[in-house]
């Protein structure tokens, strides 16, 4: 682990533990506070999962040697707040445990790799493509309230890629604090150092609970995070053996639920930062920025009292603009990829926009239905044919 660790392999895990937490911990914190969670219990779930999320990345990516992001639910926390009403914590505490076996049993029973053995490599890479480009186009978008700290941050990055190209995001990064800071951007006034400590939820169990929140956020965690995140794993070149991933996410769910961690999956959006050649030259070294990310995820937890605190001092539009940048090239290369075979280009299109277009229908996120509006498109055009370049994610027949 010493000899493989870069420079830029430890950035690359800090920028995304940093991405990952700014950009969904306001919606952890109201999922929380929307089963009437007190503060210490809504310290606990920040603790639960960041212990939960940095043991799990940390052990997986050591064990497989390829980059393993485990994170929280983020669509799974909008299930939880919406679906909150006269559900009480005990009750979706049980809710959770439902989820968490559900999660061991795809995995156990190996139904869940074998769905993922069925999509064509063209569909995955627009999946991963178009989930990506939506959190990018954000990041541009933020140069309209905050143009100086934006347009700053695109040239650093330019010409770090000309210059550094290792340490590109790393540079942006940097620069974009200092500018930030110059601007005024920069509130560390609630920063305190405070650690957290768990709290035990006894569950209860409850029919509505289990089918009104349990069933559900095992569903959207699955279609909206599992898939995109063994699609962005095996776009990147690696092979995850899928089924132990998805049982130990349900493994991990079920011991830390009652702790407040609620479901843990594969990333998608900050896997992307440390499978991404910025985190390491070498693909059989990326691994270690998995690792890092993991020691910087238990970090956070550990301080679980002053993470809001400390998230609150960095403006969104910083932590937008370095997720945009640093996603650029694994944007590109889906989109080539995708798009390289005129078999399958149409599909693979449709999968992109759809995708993009972060339509949610039935409660379930736009990822499941890109590969849906992909696969019918495929099936349409190609019935009882094989299209040039359907091979599917794994390359196998």
């Amino acid at each position: 682990m010493a000899r493989d660790t870069s420079l830029s392999s430890v950035s690359a895990g800090f920028v995304a533990t940093l991405v990952g937490f700014t950009s969904t911990i306001a919606l952890i914190f109201h999922a929380a506070q929307s089963l009437g969670a007190t503060p210490e219990q809504v310290t606990s779930w920040v603790l639960a999962l960041g212990i939960g999320m940095g043991l799990s990345t940390i052990g997986l990516s050591l064990w497989t040697r390829i980059p393993v992001l485990i994170t929280w639910s983020t669509p799974g926390a909008a299930v939880i707040a919406s679906a909150a009403t006269g559900v009480s914590l005990a009750e979706a505490v049980g809710a959770f445990l439902v989820c968490g076996v559900l999660m061991w049993l795809s995995g156990a029973t190996g139904w869940f790799e074998r769905i993922m053995n069925r999509i064509p490599l063209a569909l995955a890479s627009s999946l991963l493509a178009g989930i990506l480009a939506k959190f990018a186009l954000m990041s541009f978008a933020a140069a309209t309230p905050q143009p100086l700290l934006i347009i700053s941050m695109l040239m650093i990055y330019l010409i770090g890629k000309r210059l550094w190209p290792r340490y590109a995001v790393l540079g942006v990064l940097i620069g974009g604090t200092v500018v930030a800071a110059s601007q005024g951007l920069l509130d560390t006034r609630l920063m305190t150092l405070q650690f957290a400590t768990p709290v035990w939820v006894t569950p209860e169990w409850s029919w509505q609970a289990v089918l009104g929140m349990g069933l559900p956020l095992f569903i959207v965690t699955m279609a909206s995070q599992a898939v995109p995140g063994v699609s962005a794993i095996r776009v990147s070149g690696y092979q995850p053996p899928v089924s132990p991933l998805m049982s130990w996410s349900g493994i991990t769910t079920v011991l830390l639920a009652p702790f407040g961690g609620y479901a843990f999956n594969l990333a998608a959006i900050t896997a992307a930062i440390v499978l991404n050649p910025h985190a390491h030259a070498a693909p059989d070294k990326r691994y270690t920025a998995a690792v890092w990310a993991g020691l910087f995820y238990i970090a956070m937890g550990l301080l679980g009292g002053a993470v809001a605190g400390l998230l609150a001092a960095f403006p969104p539009e910083l932590v937008m603009g370095v997720a945009g940048l640093a996603l650029l090239g694994t944007i590109a290369n889906g989109l080539a990829t995708s798009l390289a075979h005129p078999g399958t280009r149409e599909a693979a299109i449709v999968t992109f926009l759809v995708t993009l277009s972060g339509v949610v229908l039935l409660g379930v996120g736009s990822a499941f239905w890109g590969l849906v509006a992909g696969g019918v498109t495929l099936f349409v055009e190609h019935y009882r044919s094989r299209p040039e370049g359907a091979d599917v994610a794994d390359n196998a027949p």
